[in-house]
């Protein structure tokens, strides 16, 4: 019961948080409601294009909420129990000002894309390298949002091969990417919305009533991790989802030039973090209630059979290791049985599909902001879209662990960028910088503890060291937000340079 009254409470703190904490965001940075949205001044019925309000919203959750508040949340309770403050608070204080501020940005200026506004706002050096961030991020995350998928798939399918199903997968996003965004990814996410919604909801309605102990270990200081790793910083980088992700600034501006009002930008921004966050609650809470519990069960095809006799029984923690794709199937079938996890298993599939063929548009825009081209005609997208998708499939070639490796650590490092453009914005304006500058130099210290302490990246200085250096960098950043004004931004403006 203890576990249980937890789990609600982690709940009622997240939306506790939009209520509150996200509407505080608003009026501390000003966001006027009476602001003439893109899609009512730019309208060219490819990019900029009119849709409901609650469409644009299951658009966004589906967007952001790739495989990572799933596998992430399934690798961070791997530390304990403190992957839950971290998702309750990294979500409130973090991740949902990073979006809803994001794309109130991106709404002042005309849809603009990250990059830009980065520039902007903290120089022309650093839209520059974003590009470049971004740009290599987004053709990351094309990369493992079709293998992936693909894999869990063929699991459900196991007649049709996992090329097969990558072929076809990278075929809807080349679709994705060029089509006019109300033709496919306005149409079907409702669809794809409806096996995220039973996902979801299954999960958190069959927890509590399962045989399973909810949250049976409740210390909150215990690292219990299997490998050793510190918490420090390594679970704010394996939770991104759900806590904060840099990848959710570049798909917001793609929804800004959707909304029509501006009194929406709260509840559809802040509001679909929260979701997500709840997505990542729900999922940490499954991972912790199974983690020391040995494995009955293995995927056999589409059968969930004992495992052989004499075989070496691992904990579902130890398991979620090296396949969190089998924890998934597991766990739903656990929960929901065959027909349910089958339809729980499509809600986890669609997450990471729903987020690949945006991060593909997205990476479009941004060249083409780059380039100044014009999207209008299919030609030009395609001039674009095609030799992007030629990177994609190369890149898919290389080692899976190399390419996750730094993607983790990319993503996060994009946070620190557009948290930093956010707080240089607010202090411009003289808004309350601290909104932002706060989170900005956390997750500075945060990447830079990681690439300098962590195995992944091949540095390794010991902790003391590495903490010392994250320190001093986050210091030095905040001084430079003091010392820093850019030339010809006054409080108050957002004209087009």
């Amino acid at each position: 019961m203890i576990g249980l009254a937890i789990f609600l409470f982690c709940a009622l703190l997240l939306v506790a948080g939009y209520a509150v904490y996200g509407r505080l965001a608003e009026r501390m940075y000003g966001v006027s409601h009476s602001m003439t949205m893109p899609c009512m001044q730019q309208a060219d019925g490819v990019d900029y294009v009119r849709m409901p309000t609650w469409r644009i919203f299951l658009v966004q959750l589906l967007n952001i909420a790739g495989l990572g508040p799933v596998f992430g949340a399934l690798a961070g309770c791997l530390y304990g129990p403190a992957a839950l403050v971290w998702i309750v608070v990294g979500c409130i204080l973090v991740g949902a000002v990073h979006d809803f501020l994001a794309a109130v940005m991106s709404a002042e200026h005309g849809g603009a894309n990250m990059p830009y506004l980065v520039g902007r706002y903290l120089g022309g050096w650093s839209r520059h390298a974003l590009r470049v961030v971004c740009v290599g991020l987004l053709l990351m995350v094309g990369v493992v949002f079709t293998t992936g998928p693909a894999g869990m798939l063929h699991a459900l399918v196991d007649s049709v091969s996992v090329n097969i199903w990558c072929v076809a997968i990278l075929f809807y996003y080349l679709l994705a990417t060029v089509l006019p965004i109300n033709t496919i990814i306005g149409r079907i996410y409702p669809f794809f919305g409806a096996f995220f919604l039973f996902m979801v909801v299954g999960l958190a309605l069959a927890l509590p009533v399962s045989d399973l102990p909810v949250l049976p270990e409740i210390d909150f200081t215990h690292n219990v991790h299997p490998q050793g790793l510190s918490i420090w910083p390594m679970i704010f980088v394996t939770i991104a989802c759900g806590a904060v992700s840099g990848f959710h600034a570049t798909q917001s501006p793609m929804m800004v030039r959707c909304l029509a009002d501006a009194r929406n930008m709260r509840p559809v921004f802040y509001g679909a973090m929260i979701t997500e966050g709840l997505v990542a609650l729900i999922w940490a809470v499954v991972g912790l209630s199974l983690r020391e519990i040995p494995t009955e069960y293995m995927l056999a095809g589409k059968v969930v059979v004992p495992l052989e006799n004499g075989a070496q029984a691992l904990t579902f923690g130890q398991l979620s290791l090296v396949s969190p794709a089998t924890v998934v199937n597991v766990a739903c079938s656990m929960l929901l049985g065959p027909v349910g996890a089958a339809f729980a298993v499509l809600g986890v599939v669609v997450l990471p599909i729903t987020s690949g063929d945006t991060a593909m548009r997205s990476c479009r825009l941004i060249l083409a902001e780059a380039v100044h081209m014009q999207q209008q005609k299919v030609a030009g997208r395609l001039v674009l879209a095609l030799p992007l998708f030629a990177v994609v499939i190369v890149i898919s070639q290389l080692d899976f662990g190399v390419i996750w490796r730094y993607f983790g650590w990319a993503n996060q490092m994009l946070s620190c960028f557009t948290l930093w453009s956010i707080a240089a914005c607010l202090r411009l304006r003289g808004r309350f910088h601290w909104l932002a500058s706060l989170p900005a130099a956390f997750m500075t210290a945060v990447c830079t503890a990681y690439l300098l302490e962590s195995p992944d990246c091949g540095i390794v200085l010991p902790g003391v060291a590495g903490n010392i250096c994250a320190c001093i960098l986050s210091g030095v950043c905040l001084l430079l937000l003091y010392v820093f004004r850019k030339p010809g931004i006054e409080n108050g403006s957002v004209a087009q340079d």
